[in-house]
């Protein structure tokens, strides 16, 4: 990073966040040391089986996804963010296959410029894999078969790992997301595994493994994320800690491990969570995974006996009543913000719904409310946490209709049959830095169905790419006016904003309108009404006070519609459910109207349906100026009704 970044990032801190991140880097310097000090372990090493039913209750069609998961893995294959791999037999935990670069293995870890994707490939690349997530699935295939092999290749990858990553060696120690995250994941390797033999033999009676869980454990009570980092990381590290200390409860410092992440925990899952039950920071992949990891941090304290406090399960309770208010008939949810499609426990077939499970989850925990959607498919996950909870409370008013107004997070969500729209006027992010936002403000999202319509553009990638990190999170790729030819908030860095857009909602009458404003521009002030019904979409953008500027309005499609521009009017098909769909769009006049698709320079028209991977769409782009109210209607034909023979 350049000296200017470091000097944006340390602006974004308080005193206090300063003082500790100094002392971080001072313990970092003194911790070569600590690399080879040895665990100390207690004699009784002991660990609770799953429970008698859990895995019978397991439906034949989720076994069934998890076992083709399960042995395309066995075969050495898989995909992680766009790149297939097919060296999973035996992995080179430091080989990132889409650059080609191997990071340094037997360097100190904190000297690793692990940002520099010259120095070491593509970070994501490299940690995801070193997750176990892909081991968990392999336990999980042992568990409901009985099968050897599956068992053998999990152990065969530990014995690797464990070998080729000691403690404070290479880039796999660097990021306490991704120690958090590993140990959960074993955690679950040796529940899933209880009924193979040599399993003691891997996990407590292995003086490797012994160590590995106590210097994963010693980290993460060192170098925990703080102040303006304290986002779903430290609820990643939180919940690995707890899960450990817990299940693995073989170490002198195990009660005091678990105290601490318990109280972290709880108070992590209120900082990072809305009232309304909305993540903070407003990007909803990361209201999945810290739903995820919550969960599986507060089902496994409770599986030990731990009193887990009554305020950590009144949020997750919010949280998934929230996320059924939120998706759509198709069980999406937003896509809002950064995703990096980071998962917190993997033991379903690739091909499973995380909002279908995660609601399958809820409904047996909590209990399901009369205005949840239809039930998804089920899966094997939600078996398995329910075998781990008993006398969860739930000592909360729960909504008695679905919401469609997330005040606090400025959230609101307008329905018409089919039609879903989400309207945007909350907070820029989270804490100073807003680490996970995009310059989004009123921005709007529809689908048809469970289609994208108006698109949100996604993600794509964080590290490496600098100007496809900057396209993805700009105002430019999102459905939402641009003047001045910038973004309404000011970036300083991938996962930095030092001016954050201020957005006030002005009315919120669900199911049908909606309006805001926010002072990005100021002086000038946008202000966006929206109103849907009958199925059409009005939205009215007006600039209020300030000199004339430059304007862009663009409206981004989803990959499913074709786009036909003539003059001020677009015509617009797709198909849904097997059937042709159709919709027109009668854009502001006082634009001059012009369609893009899959352009490079600069990028304009893309689309990212996951992290890594883009691909081209329609993109509608007005410029000149909004001297006046500029009106946009999107018409929708054929709703509710099937299309005339």
């Amino acid at each position: 990073m350049e000296l200017s970044w470091y000097l944006r990032r340390l602006s974004r801190m308080d005193p206090a966040e300063i003082a500790g991140r100094v002392t971080d880097a001072v313990r970092k310097r003194r911790w070569r040391r600590v690399a080879g000090e040895r665990a100390v372990w207690l004699p009784d090493r002991r660990f609770a089986p799953l429970g008698d039913g859990a895995l019978t209750a397991v439906s034949g069609d989720a076994v069934k996804a998890l076992l083709a998961t399960a042995d395309r893995l066995m075969d050495g294959h898989a995909e992680f963010f766009g790149v297939e791999r097919h060296d999973l037999v035996a992995p080179d935990w430091s080989h990132d296959p889409k650059t080609g670069r191997r990071a340094p293995s037997d360097v100190y870890s904190f000297d690793i410029p692990y940002r520099d994707e010259a120095a070491v490939g593509d970070i994501k690349q490299l940690w995801e894999p070193s997750r176990h997530q892909h081991l968990t699935v392999l336990a999980a295939a042992y568990a409901l078969t009985g099968e050897d092999r599956y068992a053998e290749r999990v152990a065969a990858h530990l014995d690797s790992w464990w070998a080729a990553n000691p403690p404070l060696r290479g880039v796999h120690w660097v990021s306490g997301i991704e120690l958090g995250i590993r140990l959960l994941s074993w955690v679950w390797v040796r529940r899933l595994l209880d009924g193979w033999a040599r399993v003691p033999l891997l996990f407590e009676d292995n003086p490797v493994a012994l160590n590995q869980i106590w210097h994963h454990q010693r980290w993460l009570a060192a170098f925990g994320s703080r102040g303006s980092s304290a986002n779903n990381h430290v609820i990643a590290e939180d919940a690995g800690q707890l899960a450990a200390a817990c299940a693995f409860d073989w170490f002198p410092e195990s009660a005091r491990w678990r105290a601490s992440a318990l109280a972290s925990l709880d108070k992590m899952l209120r900082h990072n969570t809305f009232d309304s039950g909305v993540n903070r920071e407003l990007a909803t992949e990361y209201h999945g995974l810290v739903l995820e990891l919550g969960l599986a941090g507060a089902l496994e304290a409770t599986a030990a006996g731990v009193a887990v406090p009554a305020s950590t399960w009144r949020v997750l309770l919010r949280k998934t009543d929230a996320l059924a208010a939120m998706v759509d008939d198709k069980l999406r949810p937003p896509r809002q913000g950064d995703a990096d499609d980071g998962l917190g426990l993997v033991v379903d077939g690739a091909e499973t719904s995380r909002w279908a499970s995660l609601l399958n989850t809820g409904e047996v925990l909590f209990g399901r409310l009369d205005w949840w959607p239809g039930a998804g498919a089920p899966d094997v996950r939600t078996p398995l946490f329910a075998a781990l909870a008993s006398d969860i409370p739930v000592d909360v008013r729960r909504p008695v209709h679905r919401p469609g107004d997330f005040a606090d997070a400025g959230m609101t969500i307008l329905r018409d049959g089919a039609l879903w729209c989400r309207c945007d006027g909350g907070p820029h992010g989270f804490l100073s830095i807003a680490a996970h936002a995009h310059a989004d403000a009123l921005s709007v999202e529809v689908r048809h169905g469970g289609v994208d319509i108006l698109a949100d553009p996604g993600t794509y990638c964080y590290h490496g790419e600098p100007k496809w990190r900057t396209y993805f999170r700009s105002t430019a790729a999102h459905n939402t006016l641009e003047l001045g030819g910038t973004d309404q908030s000011v970036s300083g860095g991938p996962f930095l904003w030092t001016r954050h857009a201020t957005s006030r909602v002005l009315a919120a009458d669900t199911p049908s309108r909606w309006s805001a404003e926010h002072d990005g521009y100021a002086p000038a002030i946008h202000r966006r009404t929206v109103e849907l019904a009958d199925s059409k979409l009005h939205i009215l953008d007006e600039v209020r006070s300030g000199e004339a500027l430059p304007a862009r309005l663009a409206f981004h499609f989803g990959p499913a519609v074709e786009v036909v521009l003539s003059e001020t009017t677009a015509t617009l098909s797709w198909t849904v459910d097997g059937r042709d769909r159709g919709a027109s769009v009668d854009l502001p006049p006082q634009l001059t109207w012009s369609a893009h698709r899959g352009e490079l320079t600069p990028p304009l028209g893309w689309y990212s349906a996951g992290f890594g991977r883009r691909e081209p769409t329609w993109t509608l782009l007005g410029t000149g100026t909004a001297e006046s109210a500029l009106t946009t209607v999107l018409t929708f034909d054929r709703i509710g009704e099937d299309p005339p023979l």
